[in-house]
């Protein structure tokens, strides 16, 4: 039950935008998440600034609302311009097809889900990466204040006073929806999300292949390898995590396929629905927005060149169209995020490779990997090589020089050009390397398709009473390399998954009780007072409780909690800190164990509060504590959340 609202929130939305702007079938399947993510990234200023409660209702209303404006406007253009729902005559796609299609994308979800749900181990185990607790008190704190603008949540990132501040938080404001419903915690709903981003990458895969020109063979072998790259979807998933950057790269395949309208206008279907796929990238993740805007110039150099067929004089208006919408709708999304642009473009990744490794992993689409993926790495890059040779999606390849080439730069070499081409992905190659995967996954798809053709002809030739179809050469190549790769590199690719989940662990079960038990002994209003390190800090998100450290990263020098932090175990001696525990409103103090990563150090001022005046011990487990502030510490009720 709960795994199909998460589904139906991500897919109904934009499904219902969709049909009204003229999408059907198979792309109106794969764009139906991206749009969804655009309705809410446009919802979240215009019912924001109206003062409308961020819930199920307003949402509701708002995307019905912009698919009435999609109708209306499709109904217009088609008035007055009787052409401009005209489409570029194709044969009808054999129910066959249609099956083989459909028989690759439930293969590839499935080998997706098993690696997504083995990792995980259930869906209310704790991610215990570094960004996961911050991304898991966004979706509360948007349900709970019913206000998913950006500049509202800055409580969270430990910058309760900053007006300014901008996260892209179009993941959270979906999610959030999702909160009291179904039985589903706030624990449940990230793990489930990151199961349905997992499916949809195979999906939108497949349908890329589709829209351009790829057999319908070489798309369903393009959908199962998909999900048995290891760089993507599955290091994402440890690496941060960085869920909402891994919805916008699993999205990214479904906006190409919406690219090939541009050359089939169909009235406004094109410019609509490409125009709002770019706000969702861009309220996913501002960097995404980099990547399709490479792609899209890689695709206008193709119809330059004439590697993919078009006629101008009917397509101009729809890409000029599209252009300008793209501008209009994802223009807003992306400029509240110059504010933090210093502090994405100066942040920093050592070197983890030499160049030649780099090479190595990139020519095998193994980044980050200390073996290389040769079973779907060596097909993928000979499929690379026959898309060229038969001019099919050439553009994809050109992209492949290009992000390939920027990964094996960002992870072996430091130099000034480097990280500034690789700023707007905070100089963090894997968040490059995830970019190659689908690309991999069209080379491995074209493979699968010359391959079959190529070896069935041959043994038609050899033998010809043999009758041997090139489907069924493919499920013989599916089977070796199915086995070879241990059933899509499913064990590799679940261990990869489970590494957030294992961690230190940041968040043990003993801790968990503790927060439970700190969470029926709080009055409304207060704050504890947590260590940065140990794993509180998900405090908020599991129990409502308002922590005084938000984040792993620790507060900003100067600030309240940043002091208590420091100086908290000389309450007896530094009349301040008790003066700022009572501006804050902090009565008891929680101490874990464990920490986030293994360099993470503890806060100073919270070690031996068990022998320091001034506190007393009111529970204790194997990994917790929480201490009570005596003496003019705030007096509240005996029950209730701090949320």
């Amino acid at each position: 039950m709960g795994f199909s609202l998460v589904l139906l929130a991500f897919w109904v939305p934009g499904a219902v935008f969709g049909v009204a702007a003229g999408l059907r079938g198979w792309t109106l399947a794969a764009a139906a998440p991206l749009l969804t993510f655009g309705v809410v990234a446009l919802g979240i200023p215009v019912l924001g600034g109206l003062g409308i409660r961020w819930d199920v209702a307003s949402v509701a209303g708002w995307t019905v609302a912009l698919a009435a404006v999609a109708f209306g406007l499709g109904r217009v253009v088609r008035r007055f311009r009787r052409d401009a729902s005209a489409a570029e005559p194709t044969a009808k796609t054999p129910l066959g097809e249609h099956l083989l299609i459909g028989a690759g994308v439930l293969a590839g979800m499935a080998v997706g889900a098993a690696a997504t749900l083995r990792g995980i181990r259930t869906p209310g185990n704790i991610n215990q990466d570094f960004d996961a607790p911050f991304h898991a008190n966004l979706v509360r704190w948007i349900a709970e204040h019913g206000d998913a603008r950006p500049a509202t949540v800055g409580t969270i990132a430990n910058l309760p006073d900053e007006h300014h501040y901008f996260y892209p938080d179009t993941y959270h404001a979906l999610l959030a929806l999702l909160v009291g419903h179904g039985g589903l915690d706030v624990v449940e709903i990230v793990n489930l999300a990151s199961l349905a981003v997992v499916l949809a990458f195979p999906l939108g895969v497949a349908v890329l292949c589709r829209a351009w020109g790829m057999p319908a063979i070489g798309t369903a072998a393009a959908a199962v390898a998909a999900a048995c790259f290891t760089a993507f979807p599955y290091d994402l998933m440890w690496h941060g995590p960085v869920w909402p950057y891994g919805a916008g790269v699993a999205l990214l395949p479904a906006l190409l396929a919406l690219g090939r309208l541009l050359l089939v206008p169909r009235g406004i279907t094109a410019p609509v629905t490409i125009a709002l796929g770019v706000a969702g990238l861009a309220g996913l993740h501002t960097s995404v927005v980099f990547v399709a805007l490479i792609y899209f110039g890689l695709l206008l150099a193709a119809l330059a060149f004439r590697l993919e067929v078009i006629d101008w004089r009917a397509a101009w208006p729809s890409i000029a169209a599209t252009a300008v919408l793209g501008v209009l709708l994802g223009l807003p999304q992306v400029l509240p995020s110059l504010y933090n642009a210093g502090g994405v473009t100066s942040a920093q990744w050592p070197t983890a490779e030499t160049v030649t490794g780099a090479i190595g992993q990139t020519v095998t689409f193994s980044p980050m990997t200390g073996f290389p993926q040769w079973w779907i790495g060596v097909p993928a890059l000979i499929g690379v090589v026959l898309l060229v040779r038969h001019r099919r999606m050439v553009w994809v390849v050109a992209a492949y020089v290009v992000f390939g080439g920027l990964y094996a730069a960002t992870v072996s070499l430091d130099t000034p050009l480097v990280n500034l081409l690789s700023g707007p992905f905070y100089n963090d190659y894997y968040r490059i390397a995830a970019l190659l995967p689908m690309i991999g996954a069209v080379g491995f798809g074209q493979f699968a398709f010359s391959a079959s053709t190529w070896t069935a002809a041959r043994l038609r030739k050899w033998r010809p009473q043999l009758r041997v179809a090139p489907l069924v050469v493919l499920a013989v190549l599916a089977l070796v390399v199915g086995v070879a790769s241990r059933g899509g590199y499913l064990g590799r690719n679940t261990k990869s998954v489970n590494i957030g989940y294992r961690g230190f662990p940041a968040v043990s079960d003993a801790e968990r009780a503790a927060l439970d038990w700190l969470g029926q002994h709080t009055a409304p209003g207060e704050r504890v007072m947590n260590d940065r390190a140990d794993g509180s800090v998900w405090m908020y998100a599991l129990e409502g409780l308002r922590p005084v450290e938000w984040t792993f990263y620790g507060a900003e020098p100067g600030t309240q909690a940043s002091y208590l932090s420091l100086f908290l175990n000389g309450v007896e001696r530094y009349p301040k800190v008790r003066e700022t525990l009572t501006a804050l409103g902090v009565r008891y103090v929680f101490v874990g164990s464990g920490t986030a990563t293994p360099n993470l150090r503890n806060s100073l001022g919270l070690a031996g509060l068990a022998h320091t005046p001034g506190f007393r011990q009111v529970f204790r487990n194997a990994d917790a504590a929480v201490y009570l502030i005596e003496g003019g510490a705030p007096s509240g009720s005996a029950a209730g959340h701090g949320g």
